[in-house]
């Protein structure tokens, strides 16, 4: 392969990853690179591009479901289940499963507080 192949290889390659990236930044998680890679870096490159794509729509999938479980359709008790994260993402899908189980907990405790009125019995309270 002659330098101006090697370059055109290279600008693609860089073209793809910038791409995938931008679109990215722009909230479209469904974009991978899809260009051959030749290089360990840029194999390496496109592999962990590739892998965060997945990793970030994953955990948008189940931060979705849980939002819409527990706040639309009341399915109290849901917890959001995203494998091999790490750092800020660990730390939100905690987050938001310490949200619903705190939401869940509210709406018990507003339940049985609301079924012992029904029966005349005042003497229950909601603990915040």
């Amino acid at each position: 392969m002659d330098a101006l192949e090697e370059l055109r290889l290279l600008k693609d390659q860089v073209g793809d990853v910038s791409r995938v990236c931008n679109a990215v930044a722009t909230g479209d998680l469904t974009q991978k690179i899809t260009v051959p890679v030749q290089g360990d870096l840029m194999v390496q490159l496109k592999k962990v591009i590739n892998t965060m794509v997945d990793n970030l729509g994953h955990f948008a999938t189940e931060v979705t479901r849980v939002s819409r479980d527990v706040g639309t359709e009341g399915k109290l008790g849901a917890q959001a289940h995203v494998e091999d994260v790490e750092g800020t993402w660990r730390e939100l899908t905690d987050e938001v499963n310490t949200l619903a189980a705190n939401l869940t907990t509210q709406v018990r405790g507003i339940a049985a507080v609301t079924s012992a009125v029904a029966k005349g019995d005042l003497s229950k309270q909601i603990d915040v």
